[in-house]
């Protein structure tokens, strides 16, 4: 069994997928517009397969995003070295995006750093 993707609502539809593309080299389908309810979407596919769903429609609850909170928390991202995930979170810095944690080697072993992206959602990038 594997996941076959994983979705998310977010406000900024077009920024989303910009995000995802820019940063994670993510290939984006034409998207997908439902007219009775302005429903839109597209599926982001990451080089290995992968796929995420980045969603929005009118009227969205959209409550602060606590960073201990239920539900999912971060989405992370297998880069392959760490220098890649240094480079990453060099580049998102520099960028404006707010780095939470690292680049560090974690007490269970990752090599891993944390960097609040997408509407206050944390994407994490790991070795």
């Amino acid at each position: 069994m594997k996941i076959e993707h994983v979705a998310m609502y977010v406000n900024d539809l077009e920024g989303a997928r910009d995000f995802f593309v820019k940063y994670l080299g993510a290939k984006s389908n034409d998207g997908y517009h439902n007219k009775t309810t302005d429903f839109r979407s597209y599926f982001l596919t990451f080089d290995d397969g992968a796929r995420l769903e980045i969603m929005t429609k009118p009227g969205m609850d959209d409550p602060a995003k606590g960073m201990a909170r239920t539900g999912f928390i971060h989405i992370a991202f297998s880069l392959g070295s760490k220098e890649a995930v240094d480079d990453i979170t060099k580049r998102l810095k520099d960028d404006g995006y707010e780095v939470l944690s690292g680049p560090r080697t974690t007490g269970d072993g990752y090599y891993e750093s944390s960097v609040l992206a997408i509407e206050g959602n944390q994407v994490e990038f790991t070795v």
